[in-house]
C-alpha cells in the first residue's frame, strides 16, 4: 500500500515550488471537522497521520485564484491521511472493523477551508477524494461543501503507464484558474469511475463530456441501487404475480443500464 501511494504522489508531478511536507495534528481535524462525538471516535480511533503534502496556490503553481458569487478557490491543498484499523464492536476479541472511509473524508473536506485533493491509506485499501467548496446561504464567511465528495478505490496493480496515472499529473490539468484545474482531477476521477464499468481508462477532450460522463455514472449508481432494491424484493415476495411483475421491472432497469453504460 506504502509503494502504491508513493506511485500516486510521483504521479501527481507536484513541484518544489508548492511543496510543504508537514505533519499536521490530529487534535486540528477533530475541532474542526468532527460535530458528533461519534466523528470524533472514528477520527481519534482510525487516524493514525496526517501529512499536508502540498499547498497548490497562483504563486506555487502559476495558476491564476478563482473568485465569483458563488466560491473562491485561493488555494487547493493536497493531503494524504493514514489508518489503522477501527477497533472493535463489542469485546477485545471482536473482529476488527474496516474503517468507513467514505465519512472520514467526508469529514476531512469539511474540516478544510480550502478544496482538497485527498490520499487516505485504510487497511481495505488507499482511495482518492476530492469535493468542491463553496459559501454557505445562510453564514456570510463559512465555506461549506458544495455536493458529496467523490471519493474512489484505488486498484493495487496501477503502475506508472497507466492512463490514469498520467492523467493526473499536475501539468496535464487545465490552467485558466484553481477551480478549473481541480475539476480537472474530479474528472480523472469519474473516468477512474466510468473504467469500473467499460474496463477501459479513457479521458474525455471538453467539459461537456465530461458533463455528460458525470450524468451517466450518476444514471448508473442509481439504477444499479434500483436493480438492487428489486432483487431484494424478488427474492422475498411469495406471490407468483409479483415475482413475475418484479422480475420484468428488473430486467427493464437492466435494459437502461446497459445502455447508459454505452454513454460512458
Amino acid at each position: 500500500m506504502q509503494a502504491l501511494t508513493r506511485l500516486l504522489i510521483s504521479a501527481l508531478g507536484l513541484p518544489a515550488s508548492c511543496r510543504v511536507d508537514q505533519r499536521v495534528p490530529k487534535k486540528m481535524l477533530i475541532e474542526n471537522g468532527a460535530p458528533t462525538s461519534a466523528d470524533k471516535r472514528l477520527i481519534n480511533d482510525t487516524v493514525e497521520e496526517i501529512q499536508w503534502l502540498a499547498a497548490l496556490k497562483s504563486h506555487t503553481v502559476g495558476v491564476a485564484e478563482y473568485r465569483d458569487a458563488e466560491r473562491e478557490y485561493l488555494e487547493v491543498a493536497v493531503l494524504c491521511i493514514s489508518t489503522r484499523h477501527a477497533p472493535p464492536g463489542d469485546g477485545a476479541s471482536a473482529t476488527k472493523k474496516p474503517v468507513n472511509t467514505s465519512r472520514l473524508a467526508e469529514l476531512v473536506h469539511r474540516a478544510v477551508p480550502y478544496p482538497v485533493l485527498l490520499l487516505l491509506v485504510a487497511p481495505q485499501g488507499l482511495f482518492l477524494s476530492l469535493a468542491h467548496k463553496r459559501w454557505a446561504q445562510n453564514e456570510a464567511g463559512k465555506v461549506v461543501l458544495d455536493g458529496e465528495p467523490t471519493t474512489v478505490s484505488v486498484t493495487l496493480d496501477l503502475t506508472t503507464e497507466h492512463p490514469f496515472m498520467h492523467a493526473l499529473a499536475l501539468a496535464r490539468q487545465p490552467r485558466v484558474d484553481l477551480l478549473a484545474l481541480y475539476q480537472g482531477w474530479m474528472d480523472c476521477l469519474s473516468a477512474w469511475q466510468a473504467a469500473q464499468y467499460t474496463g477501459t481508462f479513457t479521458a474525455t477532450n471538453t467539459p461537456a463530456q465530461a458533463a455528460a460522463r458525470r450524468e451517466a455514472l450518476r444514471t448508473c449508481q442509481r439504477l444499479e441501487l434500483e436493480s438492487a432494491r428489486l432483487r431484494t424484493l424478488a427474492t422475498k415476495e411469495k406471490q407468483m404475480a409479483k415475482q413475475v411483475e418484479l422480475n420484468l421491472a428488473l430486467k427493464r432497469i437492466r435494459v437502461e443500464l446497459a445502455s447508459t453504460r454505452e454513454q460512458l
